[in-house]
Order: C-alpha cells, then sequence, then structure tokens
C-alpha cells in the first residue's frame, strides 16, 4: 500500500493550491509502483487520515475497521463517484474499502472523495476523477481518456465531445431506481468502469 511522505506533527501546512501540490508531486508511474511512497503534499483537512491511512505499517485501533479509515463517499453513486472508485482501485490502493455516509456524518477518520467539504473532489473545472487522475499523477492514457469521458458525463459540458459515460450514468440510475444497495451500485458501476477501461484503444 502507497502513502504520501510523511510531514513532521506539529508543522504548518504549506499554504499552496492543488496546481502546486501537483507540480511538486514525484514523477512515479503508479502502474508500475503501486505501493511506492508518493512524495506529495495535499493541502486539505484530511492530511492526517491519507497520512495515517497510506502507511503501510499503520494498524487501526481496534475501534475503527477499515472502512473507517477508508475513503468514504456520499450514498447512491454515480458516474464520477463510481469511476473515481474504480480508479483508487485500479491504480492508487488495490486493497481500497470504500464507505457510504451523509456529508454531516462522515467518519472522523475516513477520506472523503467526491463530497462537498474536504478531501478530493471537484476542484476549478475538473471533476473528482480528474482530480485524483491529476493530484496522483497516474500515467496511463487510456485512464487519461476515462478522465474526458466522466467530465462531460458529469458536468455536461461538453468540453472533450465524449459521449461514453452518459450511458453509464443512465444505467446507474437505473439501478438506483431498482434500490439496489450502495455497495452493490458501487460493485455494478466500477464493473461498468473496467469494462470502458478495456475498451478504448
Amino acid at each position: 500500500m502507497f502513502h504520501p511522505a510523511a510531514r513532521a506533527p506539529g508543522k504548518a501546512r504549506p499554504a499552496a493550491g492543488p496546481v502546486s501540490a501537483v507540480a511538486r508531486a514525484r514523477q512515479i508511474d503508479l502502474r508500475t509502483e503501486l505501493g511506492s511512497p508518493v512524495a506529495m503534499l495535499i493541502e486539505n483537512r484530511d492530511w492526517p487520515n491519507w497520512q495515517f491511512t497510506m502507511r503501510p505499517t499503520a494498524e487501526a485501533p481496534p475501534d475503527a475497521g477499515g472502512a473507517k479509515r477508508g475513503p468514504v463517499t456520499r450514498p447512491r453513486p454515480g458516474v464520477d463517484r463510481v469511476t473515481s472508485a474504480w480508479l483508487i482501485r485500479k491504480f492508487i490502493d488495490q486493497k481500497a474499502k470504500f464507505a457510504f455516509a451523509p456529508e454531516d456524518k462522515k467518519p472522523p477518520k475516513a477520506v472523503p472523495f467526491d463530497m462537498y467539504e474536504g478531501g478530493f473532489g471537484h476542484r476549478g473545472e475538473d471533476c473528482t476523477f480528474e482530480t485524483l487522475f491529476k493530484v496522483f499523477h497516474i500515467r496511463d492514457k487510456k485512464a487519461q481518456i476515462m478522465a474526458e469521458v466522466v467530465h462531460d458525463a458529469d458536468l455536461f459540458d461538453e468540453k472533450f465531445g465524449r459521449k461514453e459515460g452518459f450511458g453509464i450514468d443512465e444505467v446507474m440510475k437505473g439501478w438506483a431506481r431498482g434500490g439496489l444497495s450502495d455497495p452493490e451500485l458501487l460493485k455494478r458501476g466500477m464493473q461498468l468502469a473496467e469494462g470502458l477501461y478495456k475498451s478504448l484503444h
């Protein structure tokens, strides 16, 4: 399991935005170096949780299950959340265990993604998938195409002229209306994302 570089407790967090954080990220190809330390700065309030969660030797206390220390997102996931979860599992943390919680009930040690406050979400004109792709400096051409697909399906701005993601979004809506649980929605959505990834050239 990879982890961000440790920072001494008590030191002030650098006042830099997402762009400078990406610029300072080590040039690591995560396809071949999964599990390697990633020297990056994450300028948000969830840094301590990432720091703990991603330490390879960390052991959570007995009352903090893996999901409480892992990624958390809003219930009823759509195209951006399921594909972001797929990206996390495929390129960032193969053992990630996902949890769901309303905005005001996030587990205190969890790492939010695609939530309205904290963690990894929309930044500027980017959807959550794009944010994760850039912050973790993922070098994969098909994943980059996926970022364009998810952007257009999530933000409806036709920035990249990609249509593939709209089908995933509609299928997710249909499954949600059918009463599938959040974990099942996420599981199936990630399978759709994997299928799309394999179809790209």
